[in-house]
């Protein structure tokens, strides 16, 4: 029985030496909110609520936890953490088309979906993977993100120090100097490294048909969200149908439903959901299950704090397949201190922790400066 006594959530913001930015906006402090749920027995676990936008966007999914979803939590009588989600997706439905907020309910939804994963797995006594999977492994194949290509020149070195081989690079701002920076990357490539690219829904089928045959003589490793997740199926599918590029998406696709149709579709190669922002370890563990029945591969989305990161490492090792772990390599010490200040990354593969569930027991101390709110529902 999962009988949660107590949930606490946090918000940090961490100033940036240099903004992230995006083809639809720039981040310019790195923000997280991260939450604990403890039962009647004093277990616990640790999740994290995507929270990245918009700007003031942290305060307000610890606010919605506390005034709208703990107490539901809370109430919830379940034996599972999968149940939990599904009873807390369904009874906060209605209340998320009423005030036109999906994906904030659905974030919060995630968090404490993993929050309750961690949980049940450190009652196991086993690493969150291996409640997944008795035989996971303890290492998974990882790639560096968050590299905006105009800063490729400073941060790829970087990503290369810290022990990736494989770097995805931001398009979407300028499109002759996108794609002249793309083959200036190539050309300086090592031996075994791979790059692919991720638009963030910047352009529409004209240009990433211009882009695509731009970069024709490069094998990129795959090209993420090169159209709005809103687009028309049809000009997803003439995209695919024109593209040597491994089409990638989902970090911005919501519901099962949603995700059966676009694994089915075809057009995606690649299928990326955010275990932070829908569908925590429940959901997102279904679709990658999905995802490689259907011969896709699964990798998983994230661009956060550490729990997320530890999260997104345990379910990829998990589910199984070839994926890859997207972990950014802009200074964030929200993520980084989770991990003693350096990722645990080594000749391009993520070493997953050792202990029960996420393997995180407390929030770092060298994060309280960052602290922006605290609120605890008992």
């Amino acid at each position: 029985m999962i009988d949660i006594a107590r949930i606490q959530a946090w918000a940090f913001r961490s100033p940036t030496n240099r903004p992230v930015a995006t083809s639809f906006g720039v981040m310019h402090d790195r923000p997280a909110v991260l939450v604990r749920v403890e039962d009647r027995d004093g277990a616990f676990g640790w999740g994290e609520i995507w929270a990245n936008w918009p700007a003031a966007g942290a305060e307000h999914r610890v606010r919605l936890l506390e005034m709208d979803i703990a107490q539901l939590a809370m109430e919830a009588a379940v034996e599972t953490p999968a149940e939990l989600f599904r009873k807390l997706d369904a009874q906060t439905k209605i209340r998320a088309v009423q005030c036109g907020e999906v994906g904030p309910f659905a974030q919060v939804i995630a968090g404490l979906d993993v929050a309750v994963w961690d949980m049940t797995a450190r009652r196991a006594e086993v690493p969150l993977r291996r409640l997944i999977r008795a035989d996971a492994p303890d290492h998974v194949p990882a790639y560096a993100s968050g590299i905006q290509i105009v800063a490729a020149g400073d941060l790829l070195p970087r990503a290369r120090a810290a022990g990736h081989k494989r770097f995805k690079l931001k398009v979407g701002f300028d499109m002759g100097p996108d794609i002249s920076a793309v083959h200036e990357v190539q050309a300086g490539l090592k031996n075994q490294e791979l790059i692919a690219c991720d638009a963030n829904q910047a352009w529409s089928l004209a240009q990433a048909r211009e882009f695509v045959a731009g970069v024709s003589d490069i094998p990129l490793h795959w090209l993420e969200e090169p159209l709005p997740v809103f687009a028309d199926p049809a000009q997803w599918r003439t995209l695919a149908e024109i593209s040597s590029i491994p089409l990638a998406g989902g970090e911005n696709i919501v519901g099962e439903d949603n995700f059966d149709q676009a694994v089915k579709a075809g057009v995606l190669s690649v299928i990326q959901p955010d275990v932070a922002k829908w569908g925590g370890v429940t959901a997102c563990l279904s679709v990658a299950r999905s995802a490689l029945a259907n011969g896709r591969r699964y990798f998983p989305h994230f661009l956060g704090a550490g729990i997320g990161l530890a999260a997104s490492a345990e379910l990829l090792a998990g589910a199984g397949g070839d994926g890859l772990l997207e972990v950014d390599v802009n200074e964030n010490p929200l993520r980084s201190w989770f991990f003693d200040g350096q990722e645990p990354v080594v000749d391009g593969m993520w070493t997953c922790g050792n202990g029960p569930g996420l393997g995180i027991d407390h929030i770092p101390d060298a994060l309280a400066p960052f602290q922006t709110l605290h609120a605890e529902i008992i």
